[in-house]
């Protein structure tokens, strides 16, 4: 069954990347900086969404007073899927670190 929906998925994510791009970036992020809590971006340098993480991460910090607890953590060499399971690329250490700063 995976072998049909991936195709789709595919080819529907192809036809919608420029409306994605314009669109989703500029709406969903608008009011990203005046966000208190903390976040923790986790992105691999080699995903194909790499950019949209640098993104959010930007927008988020840009003439904010909240940037303390803001956190983009970069993956060298990861692809997207190397972060659900590849256990010698996840950085598991930096990741706690983050938790037990912010999320007491």
């Amino acid at each position: 069954m995976d072998f049909l929906i991936i195709p789709f998925f595919t080819k529907l994510l192809q036809n919608n990347m420029v409306f994605l791009q314009k669109n989703i970036k500029t709406e969903f992020l608008k009011y990203s900086n005046e966000i208190r809590s903390a976040v923790l971006i986790l992105h691999g340098d080699k995903a194909h969404s790499y950019y949209f993480g640098k993104d959010a991460y930007d927008a988020m910090i840009k003439d904010s007073k909240y940037t303390d607890n803001k956190e983009l953590l970069t993956i060298p060499n990861a692809v997207h899927t190397d972060l659900y399971d590849n256990l010698t690329v996840i950085p598991f250490d930096k990741i706690e670190e983050f938790f037990k700063k912010y999320l007491q």
